[in-house]
């Protein structure tokens, strides 16, 4: 049995005409093949998106479905860890802007946990009054799931009802500008190691004797061995080759680089591990947590029924903000907050990646501290007056 097998079992696609949607466009999403990953700059600012994405948490709350809820402790699914798919999971959204999620099921139908989907084209079809995703492959197999029971994630949704714009009207430009620039440095590499200087040589009728004399004067005066470089009197007409190839300069290359971190919504120090505190914390506001937000209600939607989210069952797909902050700045945090008793020292110990210790749910106050209610209520008991 192999992935495919696991997922989807041995069930036949269904088949059925388009579900109608609001839009005049059909339900169906094709990946592109515009290469945007393969790009060094795109595959670095989706890499700083999903790297920080692959930190948060997900666990399952409420009381609903106990036996799912062990299970998803130790992974969503038995090939990933949960920070495995998460990145793959941010991944796929960032260079597709719509990505799937299916539920992997048990031997009775029950949900066991989830699995990101990369299909090549999936269409949602009408089956008996439901719609269904059709998933289609790129090892040419397809599978079929009821839509109720997946995940769709996107981004740049505008004209689709459920599908997410694609990125190679955006980015078309952009990229044709990262490739004519690579294209560039490559050529001027080239250039700089090809011929220098071109000369005429006089009493030489063929070819050959021309080739000879090339490859004699070459092996003989090219070797880089410095000194004085001597031309018999058969050369005439010696000249240098002014090369100048073409090069995108500092400030377009800038502009190249500011449309691609825009477009993703990253910046160079996020990309570098240069960001730290406010400006961490920022990228977090504005990225991290749509993104956890949006994962938490989809697989809250595709997991438990109406009746259960209204008994508080969800899942929460969380990230500890405190830990984007400096050192300092936490030190700083767990002394003010850990002696008021607003932080037990496990809380604290977190922010440091350091384990939980026996004991350490509890909190800790500074003898100093005392409750104001309690110290009046002192006052009234010994005849003193406040």
């Amino acid at each position: 049995m192999g992935l495919f097998d696991r997922l989807f079992g041995r069930d036949t696609p269904v088949s059925g005409a388009y579900w109608k949607t609001l839009t005049a466009y059909q339900p169906v999403f094709h990946s592109w093949d515009g290469a945007v990953y393969e790009s060094a700059l795109v595959r670095s600012a989706i890499d700083s998106i999903a790297r920080h994405t692959s930190k948060l948490k997900v666990e399952a709350m409420g009381t609903a479905r106990p036996k799912f809820q062990r299970l998803i402790k130790h992974g969503p699914n038995q090939f990933q860890t949960w920070s495995q798919f998460l990145y793959r999971l941010a991944t796929i959204l960032e260079a597709q802007n719509t990505a799937f999620i299916v539920p992997i099921k048990g031997e009775y139908g029950e949900i066991e946990g989830y699995y990101p989907l990369l299909p090549t084209r999936c269409e949602i079809v009408d089956f008996n009054g439901e719609p269904y995703l059709r998933y289609r492959f790129a090892n040419g197999e397809m599978a079929s799931e009821r839509m109720a029971e997946c995940g769709i994630m996107n981004k740049f949704q505008y004209k689709d009802d459920f599908f997410g714009e694609k990125n190679h009207r955006a980015l078309k430009s952009t990229m044709d500008m990262i490739e004519i620039n690579d294209q560039a440095i490559k050529e001027a590499v080239t250039q700089s190691n090809t011929f220098r200087f071109m000369a005429k040589l006089n009493n030489f009728n063929k070819s050959t004797d021309l080739a000879k004399e090339q490859k004699r004067f070459t092996q003989e005066s090219l070797r880089g061995e410095g000194g004085v470089l001597l031309f018999p009197n058969t050369w005439s007409d010696i000249r240098q080759i002014n090369s100048t190839p073409y090069t995108v300069d500092e400030k377009q290359a800038s502009q190249i680089k500011t449309n691609v971190l825009n477009y993703f919504g990253t910046n160079e120090d996020v990309m570098q591990g240069k960001a730290l505190g406010d400006d961490l914390d920022a990228f977090f506001n504005s990225k991290i947590e749509p993104f956890s937000i949006q994962l938490s209600e989809v697989l809250t939607k595709m997991t438990f029924t109406l009746r259960e989210q209204t008994q508080g069952s969800e899942i929460r797909a969380n990230a500890n903000r405190l830990q984007y902050m400096p050192t300092s700045a936490k030190v700083s945090l767990v002394q003010q907050l850990g002696d008021r008793g607003m932080l037990t020292v496990n809380e604290g110990r977190e922010l440091f990646n350091y384990p939980p210790i026996e004991g350490g749910d509890n909190t800790m106050i500074r003898g100093e501290y005392y409750n104001g209610e309690d110290k009046l209520n002192e006052g009234d008991n010994d005849g003193t007056e406040n």
